[in-house]
Formats: C-alpha cells, structure tokens, sequence
C-alpha cells in the first residue's frame, strides 16, 4: 500500500470542498474591478489622454510621448492604489502559453531617493532578452533581441500584484514573433473587406468588427492522483490505462448536478474571471467523466483570445487552490471523449447589423445570404488552410473519435439555408433576369424565417457548422490558441469577399444592375462550393467515402498538414493578403514542426521510462509471486493434482513474458528509431519520420502495458487507474 498510486488514493478521501464568499450577489458590483477599462480611464486619464487611448484603439494608430507618458502616470497611480508593485509587457509567443517579464515601479528619483516610476515610453514598448522563444530562424542567438509593442485594443489588467499590458511581439527586423501581430492584421483585413461588400446593401457602414465566443472544454483531476502519474504531468496526457468498465456509455455526467468540490472551484473561478473583465456566462458537466465546460458572452475577437488565454492561465492558479489540476489536452485519456474550443466567429457593423443574422426583407436577406455563401467558398477554397490552423500533435488523437469532428473539412447549414441556397440556383437564370423574376427571387429570399436563428441543430460532427447567426469552428483544440484559428479564417473570408466584389463590380461595369451581378456571382459560388456542404453524419465510414468522392481532402498527418502552409492557396491568403510575410510563414510552419518533433520525443522518453522502470518490474514481481505459488502446489499436491490447479497460472505466467518481452523490445525499437531520426537536419522530414517511424510505438507499447493492467494483482499496479482517474471529483 506504498505506492505514489494508494498514497494518492488515501489523500483524495481526506479531501474537502474549499468554501468560497462571493464578493457580492451582484456580478454588476465588482465586474471589470481589475481592469483599466473605459470607466477607469476616465477617472484616471486626462480628458486628451483618454481620447488619445481611443483614438488608437479604435483606428490601430500611435500615441505620442507626452499623451503616453500621461496615460503610463494614470495607470501607474490606479494599478498601485489596486495593490499593484510590478508591471509587465504580457504577450503570446509561438509556444503552448503566454510570457511576461515582471518589472517593479521602483526606481530612483533625480535626489537619488526611491520612487515609485512608470513611463509612458515604458508602457508603449519593452526590449525583452526573449533569446529563447521560438523563431524558426528569424532570429539568431547574438540577435536576440524581440519587442514588445502595447496593443491598445486590448486593456490592461491586474493579476497579482502585476499589472499586465497586453501587447504584441516583434523582432529587431520587424517580423511577427507571436501570435497576436497575424491576428491583428487579419482582422484589419477582414474589417477592410467586408465593408467594401456591405456597402453594396447600406452606405452607412464604416467598420466591421469580427467576434468571436469560445467553449473552453476541460478535465479536472485531484492534484494527488496527477502527481501519482507521471505520463499526466509531463505529456499531458495518460500514455497507459486500459479503458474502465464504466465511463461514459450512460451519458449520466452530462449537463449533471456539478459535484459540489467542483462547482466551488468554478464560482471562484467566475468571480476572479469577473473581475478581470471576462463575461463568462456558461458552465456545465461535459460528456465524460470529470469533463466540464465555460463559455463567455461573445466578445470582439482580439479581445476574446486575450481572454481566453488569461481565462486558461487562470484556471492553472484557481484550480491549485482546491487541490485540483486542470488538463487541456485534448485527449488526456483515451477512449472518451476528448476536449475542444470551439470558436464561434461572427461578423458585426458598427451600425448594429449581425452579418450573419438573416434580417426581415429582401436587403437584408441578400446581404446575409451573400456573407454566408462567401464563407462558404472560402472554406472550400482554404480547407488545408483551416486544417492545418487546428490540427496538433496533441489535437490529432482528437480529431474524428467521439464528440470531435473529422479532419474533412466541411460546412453544415441546417436544412433552411440549405434549401434557400438550392433556389437561388434553381431560380437564377444565366441570362438577364426579367421584372418578375426578380420580384419573385426578392420575395423568395425575403421569406427567409426569423425562426432560423432557433432551428439550425447543431450538428457535432461537422468541424464548421452554421449555428444560426454564426459559424462554429468545432475542431479548434482545447489546448491551442484559438488565434490561429481565427487568423486564418479571418483571412481566408477577407481574400474571398475581395475577389468577390471585384467580380460583381466587373458585372456592373457591363450596365447589369447591383441585385442581379450579386445573385450571378452568389449562383456561381453556391454551385462551386457545393462539395464543402454537408449535413449528415461526419463519423461514418460513408461519409469519408463521399468526401473523396467530392474532391475534398482528408489529411490527418500534423507535418502534412502544416506543409500545406506553403501551398499556393495559403500563400494567396497569407501572405498576398498582408496577413504574414513569407519568412514569418516558413518560419512559423518551421517552428510547429519542431514542436510536433519534441512532443513526440517527450512522450516517447516518458512511456519508455515509466515502461521499463513501473511497468515491467511490477509485471516481473507478480510474476515471480506467481512462479512461487506455482512452485509450492507443486511440492504439496500429486501431478495431477498440481496439473489441474498450476495450469492457468502457467498460462498467466507465460502472458506476462510475453508482454514484458515485447514491451522491452519494442521500447529498444522505439530509442533506435528516435535515435535515426534525430539525425535529420530538414524540419519536414524529421516531423514525418517521427510521425511514421517513432509514434506508432507508442501505441504499440501501450497495448501490452494495457494487457499487464489487467493481469497484474490491483494492489501492486503501481500507477492510477482510468477507473480512479476519471471519477476523482
């Protein structure tokens, strides 16, 4: 009973729900407390310094020494009185996480005494070391230095006693280091866009703001039975475990009462998320054990990312507090469900218009079937793009199993869109369109019901899915950094709705009225993109047999994927686009590559370890108590007697060589493959041999720890079990 397992085992029974105070009833009453909100900046900032913070936000510019310098005074003087000592730039780099360098507000003053001392050049921009952060080359070691650039589209908050400046990450030479700076430039992009097609349907529009929502999927799991599996603690997920005998077949877990150690968890986690400014509205049991979910109210896209990354950040610390650990791979055990983020993007104008909200006449209508048949063709023309935007190493054990959609790439509208786009085709004609045909196209397209926005199902399987007046990206990982997704299907809609426009306005030049050149190009998308729309069931067989069948492509390689990052299509969006240079491309395909490499290669390190040093011995013990009871039958009883009662022990016996031998081999095999691929000096090549020559192992070494789990006595197996992993809260 010695074992980390039965040790974590005792300690998860002494555990007790850790009581929480809400501050107030009243959400209202403290929300936004440790942000420099508008609110806040009007109390603190001048009337020329606030209009100056505006100003940028709204129109990306600049801000000038003496307003900066006047803005970092006003900031400084709310952070301290919050309890504030340290500031720092806070930013995304090209990792699993986020990075900030704290730095006091202590400083000398000009008689040499101690001050307290924030600047406005110190609030605008900062020159990290950042030596260490991935680049894929664009940066060398002796060129080290990176900066970061006070996004101010984005507030300042507290966390701590640090207050934290968003900002983006640049190097010495200008190129994007993180991944904030594409984001931005894609939603500049796509504000670009759509408002040059918006006002084809209404002149007032200025701006279009993409929104977005996250579902931020996860596993709970008691901190004593994490550390008791080291797989868990360093992969992130269980590379062993043979499955329970109950887990989810009863979907008796999901949308459940919220155990009570749990739901205090996540009421402390809401009123800190609250008070930085989170509108997070949504929380519920998921379908497998120990699964759960938040989701805020949308928010602009820039800043949801930042706040979904705050949000994940936050749970790590919250979590801590009641002796849980928070997992976000997306398939932390196999078997069950995995966990996504879905991103539900939107697109909205300043004058108040839901661009995917079908509206109460014919205009309005037009306008939303234009929006949501453009993005249709821009998923069908960039579905490598979107794919390799989501698939992961860790992502790719999700991706077609359970609850998550396959890596085919298709679009699902429900059954009123669908129809509405079939009678645009079959009612479009070729040739100049008569009065009568237009009124009864107008008034077709203005019977649009309002009861669309309620009755489009969700349909699981289908990785983007129209949800009534928004698109859900559904294969987004829960891991990942939903900017990535976002930045590419931002960009991807952008470039589609400029070559849209281009070509009504060449039908227009030729004397076609606006109405009818925008049914002709939207006739000729809906017919191209076609192939991309699908409302059935994305886990059959069938349907994989039909996607191929249409032209649609079914990568579920991660180096494959990524390379086709640097297909022409990608490049077309990204970098003709202004999204990303073509070194900021190489090397952002460069580093995830490298990252795929080195998460492979840790899993790899890990099972061999936990294999040869848990596993095998463990089998070995039982085996030797086995052989002992085997001998000693055979000193008291006949041979006959000893033949009938040895012989399923001499069985067990010989199993357990079997497996151990080939858990041994096969973890020889594993090094040596490593070891050759190791060797490879090309990103691509080395990600493919580690996908074909060293992944499989895993799973193939698995198999045989997962039979010696069923073998071996229960009171030696020296790690966790799935049965006690999954039903810990």
């Amino acid at each position: 009973m010695a074992t980390l397992r039965f040790q974590a085992l005792n300690e998860l029974l002494s555990r007790a729900p850790k009581d929480v105070t809400l501050p107030s009833n009243k959400v209202t009453d403290y929300y936004g407390q440790s942000v420099f909100n508008e609110d806040t900046m009007r109390k603190y900032l001048s009337s020329d310094a606030f209009k100056a913070v505006k100003a940028a936000s709204k129109k990306g510019g600049s801000i000038d020494r003496k307003e900066a310098d006047g803005v970092a005074s006003g900031m400084k003087t709310w952070a301290i009185e919050n309890g504030a000592t340290h500031y720092t730039h806070w930013f995304q780099p090209l990792t699993d996480g986020t990075a900030e360098k704290h730095d006091g507000f202590i400083d000398y003053g000009d008689d040499g005494s101690i001050i307290e001392n924030f600047e406005g050049k110190l609030l605008a921009q900062q020159e990290p070391d950042a030596s260490s952060f991935p680049n894929g080359g664009i940066r060398q070691t002796f060129e080290a230095r990176g900066y970061t650039a006070w996004d101010t589209s984005s507030p300042a908050f507290i966390v701590g006693t640090t207050l934290c400046i968003p900002t983006v990450f640049i190097s010495y030479t200008g190129e994007a280091l993180d991944y904030k700076t594409p984001l931005l430039r894609s939603l500049a992009a796509i504000d670009e866009a759509a408002t040059a097609v918006c006002q084809y349907f209404d002149k007032n529009v200025t701006k279009v703001h993409t929104n977005m929502g996250w579902e931020q999927e996860y596993f709970l799991i008691d901190e004593a039975l994490y550390q008791a599996r080291p797989d868990l603690a360093l992969t992130g997920r269980t590379l062993m475990g043979h499955s329970s005998s109950k887990d989810q077949q009863l979907d008796d877990h999901y949308f459940g009462s919220i155990p009570e150690r749990v739901a205090k968890f996540m009421i402390e986690l809401e009123i800190e998320a609250h008070k930085l400014g989170m509108p997070i509205k949504t929380r519920h049991n998921e379908v497998a054990p120990s699964q759960f979910e938040l989701a805020p109210i949308y928010e602009e896209a820039n800043l949801g990312n930042d706040h979904n990354q705050v949000m994940m950040d936050l749970m790590k610390r919250v979590a801590g507090r009641h002796k849980f650990r928070v997992l976000f791979h997306e398939k932390p055990y196999a078997g069950i469900n995995g966990s996504g983020k879905h991103n539900n993007w939107s697109l909205g104008t300043d004058t108040g218009v839901v661009l995917y909200a079908p509206g109460k006449n014919p205009k309005s209508n037009l306008q939303f079937l234009t929006f949501v048949i453009n993005t249709l063709m821009a998923v069908y023309k960039n579905q490598d793009l979107l794919r390799a935007s989501i698939l992961t190493a860790s992502n790719s054990h999700r991706l077609g199993a359970n609850e998550a959609p396959p890596a085919i790439i298709s679009a699902f509208l429900g059954t009123e869109v669908s129809a509405m786009l079939d009678k645009i085709v079959a009612e479009v004609p070729d040739h100049k369109m008569t009065p009568d045909e237009k009124t009864a196209l107008k008034l077709g397209i203005g019977r649009i019901p309002e009861i669309i926005l309620d009755n489009t199902d969700r349909n699981r399987t289908s990785p983007f899915a129209f949800t009534g007046n928004r698109f859900e990206f559904r294969a987004v990982g829960s891991a990942s950094n939903a900017a990535v997704s976002t930045t590419m299907l931002s960009a991807a809609v952008a470039d589609q709705l400029k070559e849209f426009k281009v070509e009504v306005d060449a039908i227009i030049e030729t004397g076609v009225k606006k109405d009818e050149a925008i049914f002709q190009v939207l006739k000729k998308y809906i017919i191209a993109c076609e192939p991309i729309r699908f409302n059935g069931d994305g886990y059959s067989d069938e349907w994989q047999v039909e996607a191929a069948k249409r032209g649609l492509t079914n990568i579920t390689s991660v180096p494959e994927s990524l390379a086709t990052y640097l297909d022409a299509p990608a490049k077309k969006v990204l970098v003709d686009g202004g999204i990303m240079s073509e070194k900021e491309l190489e090397a952002r395909v460069e580093v995830d590559l490298e990252k795929f490499v080195y998460k492979i290669q840790i899993e790899a390190r890990v099972l061999g370890d936990l294999a040869i040093n848990h596993i095998v011995p463990t089998a070995v013990k039982y085996q030797t108590q086995l052989i002992q009871n085997v001998q000693g039958l055979k000193d008291l009883f006949s041979d006959d007697e000893y033949k009938t009662m040895a012989g399923s022990r001499l069985e067990l016996i010989k199993e357990i060589s079997e497996h151990t031998s080939a858990i041994k081999s096969m973890r020889k095999e594993m090094i040596d493959a490593r070891k050759k691929c190791n060797k490879m000096d090309d990103g691509f090549d080395k990600a493919k041999a580690y996908d074909i020559e060293v992944r499989p192992y895993l799973d193939k070494i698995r198999y045989h720890i997962d039979k010696l789990e069923l073998i071996v006595d229960d009171e030696i197996w020296p790690l966790p079990k799935y049965r006690e992993l999954l039903f810990n809260c």
